[in-house]
């Protein structure tokens, strides 16, 4: 269990770093002190599920990616044009494309 937890607390501090925010700045969004999302990214606490779900809105994630429960990250592809999101597409299976080709090899 304490894994789990400690994957739950470095998944808050890897997304809310990668989205360039503090925890100041994250725990005004969710209504929280500073020292809540602290404790949930020491492991000290973890956010009840209501906070999860909050969590998975506010960085466009699912989340089981919050929890842990898969690997990749979803993210929204609202307000893309068709176009934008067809490039989309394109980088992510030229990238997959890569990986099978660097397995054969």
């Amino acid at each position: 269990m304490a894994k789990e937890l400690f994957s739950l607390a470095e998944r808050i501090k890897e997304l809310r770093r990668k989205s360039g925010k503090t925890q100041t700045e994250l725990a005004k969004a969710l209504g929280l002190t500073r020292s809540g999302v602290n404790a949930w990214e020491m492991g000290v606490s973890v956010p009840s599920t209501p906070y999860i779900v909050e969590l998975a809105k506010y960085f466009h994630v699912s989340t089981d990616y919050i929890l842990g429960m898969e690997k990749s990250a979803t993210f929204s592809l609202i307000g893309l044009s068709d176009e934008q999101i067809d490039t989309l597409k394109d980088v992510a299976r030229h990238f997959r494309d890569n990986i099978e080709l660097s397995n054969t090899t």
